[in-house]
């Protein structure tokens, strides 16, 4: 995979196609998640995939932009010790999330990030333990329009490099 042109071309995927992702690929996708870097290796993630129908439609009370969950093939939440511990959580468990949506992406496999903006309705969907809090979600499924892998990349849409990269100062 070209992780540069991964990068360019990856597209946040709401509407799946109705085929199940392979075991397999369930697993590959997992495991680049488990792999990510993380502050001091301290890997502070747990991940809940969950692939039954019934489940997927529930994890959209998980916010107000969680709907594409539903449709999805299978979904992973991301459970953490409370954020609140230290800053560098929530920016490991982005990286867990980025690892598993290019692995995804390299698979053919489209995937959205999920705010949760409701943990505690998703703690007990779950049976995820108190101590751990469910800080994001990610859906995914083979994109419902296939073109969406094969489009070139945007041409706007992104603020240029000049507006946001800033050299020895700013």
């Amino acid at each position: 995979m070209d992780v540069a042109l991964a990068i360019r071309q990856k597209r946040a995927i709401r509407t799946f196609a109705a085929k199940p992702i392979r075991d397999d690929d369930a697993r590959r996708i997992l495991d680049a998640g488990r792999r990510a870097q993380s502050s001091k290796n301290t890997q502070p993630w747990h991940f809940v995939a969950v692939r039954e129908r019934t489940t997927l439609q529930a994890l959209t009370a998980a916010g107000p932009f969680a709907g594409h969950v539903a449709g999805a093939a299978m979904a992973v939440v991301i459970a953490t010790p409370d954020p609140a511990q230290r800053w560098t959580i929530p920016f490991d468990a982005g990286q867990a999330a980025a690892y598993m949506q290019l692995a995804a992406w390299e698979l053919g496999i489209g995937s959205c990030l999920v705010a949760v903006y409701e943990p505690e309705a998703v703690r007990a969907l779950l049976g995820i333990p108190a101590e751990l809090h469910p800080y994001a979600a990610l859906s995914f499924g083979y994109p419902g329009d296939l073109a969406s892998l094969a489009r070139p990349p945007r041409a706007s849409g992104r603020r240029p490099a000049t507006e946001v990269v800033h050299w020895e100062h700013w």
